[in-house]
């Protein structure tokens, strides 16, 4: 993975823990631990899905998908 990708990766992961903060009305802690549990963020992880390049919004409507139905889609 080049620096470039963990780079558009971090940035994700930080917009995304603010929306699950703001929509879920979870705490930092609990955004980030719902985030790091979850099969999404293996997902973002593997370069070959593409995710790292979508935006947080996009990112976010799969995460809380698999939040609500236990799967990515």
């Amino acid at each position: 993975m080049s620096k470039e990708q963990v780079f558009l990766i971090d940035t994700i992961m930080s917009q995304l823990v603010a929306l699950i903060m703001e929509r879920q009305g979870k705490t930092f802690q609990e955004a980030l631990d719902m985030l790091y549990n979850s099969k999404f963020y293996e997902a973002l992880n593997d370069v070959e899905t593409g995710l790292y390049i979508q935006s947080a919004y996009y990112n976010y409507e799969i995460f809380d998908h698999e939040c609500k139905y236990g799967s990515l889609v």
